[in-house]
């Protein structure tokens, strides 16, 4: 049912993002307090104590993870496994609950040129006999579960079960730019009962409140950035407005509508959609995208991509998501997506049938346009206009 539509193709990563924290089983705020550096960590952050009594959106203490964006369609940070940390590229995907990195137990093509975790380089590793099988929309892998310590966005996440790839089939994980995918859906969909990551940091009181944020940029600035444990308002503009979700595994929420000029064009009578950083494009059911298709003028090519005039950007209206009575509107320039060769549309249809009805996915030309908060304490995604 996942799926990661992503471009194919390989990047070198000029510079390393991650930063070697150090290794801690206490709570940040305990490690402060035991060192005599509390009061100057709270002046430094501008920290008020007293700020939980205060229902407002500021951040406490902020873990942020720096990640690249490639040519718009892929988002990754550097990650660490092991001791010493083993380096890896991995999406941060609010689609899929599962970490992963290729491993030396794999021989499959694409693992030959991606980096591979070493257990017995690792002081910290222990091994599992559990196995784990993925399937994602362009992609699968299979392997075996394994814990060690996980160095993410500055904070040392001991005991992080995770998997090991030994088969990664297919051409799709050959070309990515990526090693691995780290999930932050819930622990409802994760494969084989593993713990996500950030429920791992949440338990060990690794953060200080039970969400994270994303900022995602475009027209690859650089920027992005993955915000565990708070909110800088600092990345939207207004207030966030606060989305219940209607159901825990994926980030799944009520879209009431989706119009252009006021008109109807898709998900009439309201429809269900998942807030996907690990999806490049806005997809939805066939029939509902191949009406937006029309609306917008795409045509397929040659080579199956659906091709919009380049030109047509300036006149186009914008399509307006409106969720939990609030208007989203998505302008030309979003989900039309320029490059050397044209334009294409920034929507792509796929049945993903559910309990619910057919789900959409919002995915980064969605999210490019609006600051998300993931919040697991209040089961609910708040989302307002990017800075």
């Amino acid at each position: 049912m996942k799926r990661l539509l992503l471009l194919l193709g390989l990047v070198a990563l000029s510079e390393c993002l991650y930063k070697v924290p150090l290794v801690r089983k206490k709570s940040l705020r305990q490690n402060l307090i035991e060192n005599g550096l509390l009061q100057d960590f709270l002046a430094k952050h501008n920290i008020n104590p007293a700020s939980k009594y205060f229902p407002n959106e500021a951040a406490t203490e902020l873990a942020d993870q720096p990640l690249v964006n490639f040519m718009d369609m892929e988002y990754f940070g550097t990650i660490g496994i092991g001791t010493p940390p083993q380096e890896f590229t991995v999406i941060f995907d609010t689609g899929s609950s599962n970490l992963w990195v290729p491993s030396v137990y794999c021989s499959s093509p694409a693992c030959s040129n991606h980096n591979r975790f070493n257990p017995q380089k690792s002081s910290t590793f222990q091994s599992t006999s559990q196995t784990l099988s993925i399937a994602y929309g362009t992609g699968s892998m299979t392997g075996v579960l394994g814990y060690d310590t996980v160095q993410v966005a500055g904070i040392a996440d001991t005991n992080q079960i995770f998997g090991l790839s030994q088969t990664e089939p297919g051409s799709f994980l050959y070309y990515s730019p990526f090693d691995g995918i780290l999930g932050l859906a819930y622990p409802s969909i994760a494969s084989s009962g593993a713990t996500p990551v950030f429920d791992n940091m949440w338990n060990q009181g690794l953060v200080s409140q039970d969400l994270f944020s994303v900022y995602l940029s475009s027209n690859d600035q650089s920027g992005s950035v993955v915000m565990f444990g708070g909110i800088d308002s600092s990345y939207y503009t207004g207030n966030l407005n606060w989305v219940p979700l209607s159901a825990e595994g994926y980030w799944q929420i009520t879209v009431d509508s989706i119009t252009m000029n006021g008109q109807t064009i898709a998900c009439s009578g309201s429809c269900q959609a998942i807030v996907d950083t690990g999806t490049s494009l806005l997809s939805g059911p066939n029939n509902a995208i191949a009406n937006i298709q029309s609306s917008i003028g795409a045509s397929r090519n040659a080579n199956g991509q659906m091709v919009v005039s380049c030109s047509s950007i300036q006149s186009l209206p914008d399509i307006v998501f409106t969720i939990n009575g609030i208007q989203y509107p998505l302008p030309a320039s979003a989900y039309i997506l320029k490059n050397q060769q044209g334009c294409t549309s920034g929507f792509q249809g796929m049945d993903i049938p559910t309990p619910s009805g057919e789900l959409w996915i919002l995915g980064d030309v969605f999210i490019r346009q609006y600051f998300a908060v993931f919040d697991r304490g209040n089961n609910r995604v708040g989302l307002a206009p990017v800075a």
